[in-house]
């Protein structure tokens, strides 16, 4: 399962809210070195939240990874002027149809950006003929958790070594 931390729901998933100035956009390979100013720019609680471990200074290899868009992958960005605020990725060919993985910087959560991410990014993976999603949270990430029994109360969901395995309908609208 791919890994995951985002903030609870709050708002509709505009493309840009009105005084925010955040765009949710697809990711480009020309964004490198935004995600990397991003990803160093996390607290190692947010890292940590995330990746299950701080990641220090990003690895170029994290970094393409993180930016890899085909067939499989999917990634957005929320950006803010020039700046990565958020990150969500979703893979096809886990337990699900389809796990994600979100990451919103620190400054930015408990705004609703992570839930934005989220129900965008499950938007494409069903127009693509996703039907459920799964998520690896870790079992101390409360905010996530939260969201969760609020968005998706008939989930799935398995305790396993610290992490919570996440297993739920994808609802297109």
């Amino acid at each position: 399962m791919i890994r995951t931390q985002l903030a609870p729901p709050r708002r509709d998933p505009a493309r840009v809210l009105p005084g925010d100035g955040v765009e949710i956009r697809p990711a480009r390979m020309d964004d490198g070195e935004r995600l990397r100013r991003f990803l160093g720019g996390l607290s190692l609680h947010t890292q940590t939240l995330r990746f299950f471990t701080g990641v220090g200074r990003p690895a170029e290899s994290l970094v393409r990874t993180m930016l890899a868009v085909d067939e499989r992958r999917d990634v957005l960005l929320a950006v803010c002027g020039d700046a990565v605020v958020g990150h969500a990725m979703s893979f096809r060919g886990g337990e699900s149809d389809v796990e994600i993985a979100v990451v919103v910087t620190d400054d930015w959560q408990g705004r609703g950006l992570g839930s934005r991410l989220v129900r965008r990014l499950l938007r494409r993976a069903a127009a693509g003929g996703a039907r459920t999603v799964g998520m690896d949270v870790l079992g101390g990430n409360r905010k996530v958790l939260a969201m969760i029994r609020r968005e998706w109360p008939e989930a799935a969901v398995r305790a396993a070594s610290g992490t919570v395995e996440v297993s739920a309908m994808i609802n297109p609208a």
